[in-house]
């Protein structure tokens, strides 16, 4: 058994994201002591994509309780207390509820597509990018809609900051998370816009102050507000987890994907790959024009950011990975999952820089950069295609990114933008030097990794809970480059000529195609 660990000197970032809700415990060093997963999975219930109360509930105990008995098993100590908590979960979407905390209607994600009129009419109205998933493009929309429970409304929140509530009674956000809610200016809402958006309203008969229903905004690092007894009862019933545990404001999956990659200073990009995908760039001056295709919200304390955020990432890439691991345990070759991904990932290394004229869409959901409104898987060749292992893998692998490349290059080409490095994380990195070498032929820029990569944002928002603790007085950005990152490991790969010429060869036919892929969403 591993000595003890003091655990009111260690940090828990819990992270609920599209498919899996993990918790991250680190210890004064930030290296992490013990981790957490809970499989889940959205659904699509009449016409939205949503997960249920019971499931978003179910989901966080679970997760908790695996962390409990992972600190029991590796320590022989019970999980009783922490030095702080920071909860995360996907950016964006919907949840109103009444005055006496009813929900509304069911949570509708970021995975939603059905907010096109809204965007419009409040981008027009702003001159200010609003995404179809924002917070306040899903109220708009529910306005225009003449939905029944859009009078009721009292509040309305991102899934980390409901479960913030939950664990603490007060309805409050990081201003990163703030800013996929609403525009921010300096450390809160957008005045301005909140006056147009009162009075767009109120033209169409609604009584409605949207700075009353948007939470506080919160900047990192901010204190006091801590777990309380309700809250320490939700999160483990088994009733060990004492209560006034200090609680740092909760962050989006943009938020602790910067803080976990130390890209919060100007000029400073990082990726973040799993279900979805999106690239941040750190901006030290503003865009020049609205893009649609281009989201600008902040860092964890506030400098402006360029998101490109694509809908569809891994999940067509993990479909095939589960058949062809039925296909080994047919062969009878049983194989862990991770070394499928391995054996797969490592042999698309060995394809055609091209694919071999292969090409496949990943699109689950819509997708508003390429404008595709309902999503459908769909792979393709030519007669004359290479039809082999290896380049259908690299298509799949290539299909992560396909999107956030013609996104990304918006910035590189229109704006002049430049990034020195993109700093990688995610699920799809944990294969040591494919999709890192990939996305760097893709973006024409070095990729950084991290040995935390595979940690992903559940660290990064350990990191948050941390920082308010220790931060000494010290921005964000340097205590993050000072006391944590000096000593990470970080492996860096360059763009290679051939990667980088296949990848634009294999975007002219992806682009190609895309009217095929429109076309299908019509079956």
């Amino acid at each position: 058994m591993s000595n003890k660990i003091n655990t009111s000197k260690s940090y828990l970032g819990i992270e609920l994201g599209s498919t899996r809700i993990k918790a991250v415990l680190i210890d004064d060093t930030f290296t992490p002591i013990a981790n957490a997963s809970h499989e889940w999975e959205n659904k699509l219930e009449n016409g939205y994509w949503t997960y249920s109360l019971e499931a978003i509930h179910k989901g966080i105990q679970n997760c908790f309780a695996d962390l409990s008995r992972n600190v029991e098993s590796n320590y022989g100590q019970s999980l009783t207390t922490v030095g702080a908590i920071g909860i995360s979960g996907m950016m964006h979407g919907y949840l109103a509820f009444d005055a006496d905390e009813n929900l509304l209607t069911p949570f509708r994600t970021w995975r939603n597509t059905t907010t096109a009129c809204a965007s419009k009419e409040l981008t027009e109205l702003f001159d200010f990018n609003i995404p179809q998933r924002w917070s306040i493009a899903h109220l708009y929309q529910a306005i225009i809609d003449r939905e029944e429970h859009v009078s009721k409304v009292a509040r309305i929140t991102t899934l980390a900051g409901y479960i913030h509530f939950l664990l603490t009674g007060t309805h409050e956000v990081g201003i990163g998370e703030a800013s996929g809610m609403f525009p921010v200016k300096n450390t809160d809402y957008d005045s301005e816009m909140i006056s147009k958006f009162n009075d767009l309203v109120a033209q169409k008969g609604y009584d409605l102050n949207i700075r009353a229903i948007l939470p506080i905004v919160k900047m990192a690092g901010s204190s006091g507000t801590v777990l309380s007894e309700q809250g320490a009862k939700f999160l483990d019933p088994s009733g060990r987890l004492l209560p006034g545990i200090p609680m740092c404001p909760p962050e989006g999956d943009a938020g602790t994907g910067m803080t976990a990659t130390n890209a919060v200073l100007p000029k400073t990009g990082n990726i973040s790959a799993g279900t979805s995908i999106f690239a941040m760039l750190v901006l030290d001056k503003p865009l020049k024009n609205l893009y649609p295709e281009i989201d600008v919200v902040t860092t964890p304390d506030g400098d402006p950011v360029a998101m490109v955020h694509c809908n569809n990432c891994s999940s067509e890439l993990d479909a095939w990975v589960r058949l062809f691991a039925e296909f080994s345990s047919l062969a009878g070759t049983e194989l862990d999952r991770s070394r499928v991904y391995e054996l797969l990932f490592t042999h698309s290394l060995s394809a055609d820089a091209d694919c071999g004229k292969l090409c496949a869409y990943n699109y689950l959901s819509g997708e508003h950069i390429t404008g595709v409104e309902s999503g459908k898987p769909m792979y393709f060749r030519t007669p004359d295609s290479d039809m082999t292992l290896a380049n259908f893998m690299r298509a799949q692998l290539y299909s992560t990114m396909s999107t956030l490349k013609i996104g990304m290059d918006i910035l590189f080409e229109n704006e002049d933008i430049t990034a020195e490095c993109f700093m990688a994380h995610g699920g799809l990195f944990k294969t040591k030097g494919v999709a890192q070498q990939i996305l760097s032929d893709a973006m024409k820029t070095p990729v950084s990794v991290m040995d935390t990569a595979g940690e992903g944002g559940a660290w990064g928002m350990a990191l948050l809970a941390a920082y308010m603790m220790l931060k000494k007085g010290k921005k964000l950005g340097q205590w993050l480059a000072e006391d944590v990152f000096e000593r990470m490991n970080t492996t860096t790969l360059t763009p290679s000529d051939i990667g980088a010429k296949g990848f634009d060869e294999y975007i002219t036919r992806y682009k190609l195609g895309l009217d095929s892929q429109k076309r299908l969403a019509e079956v």
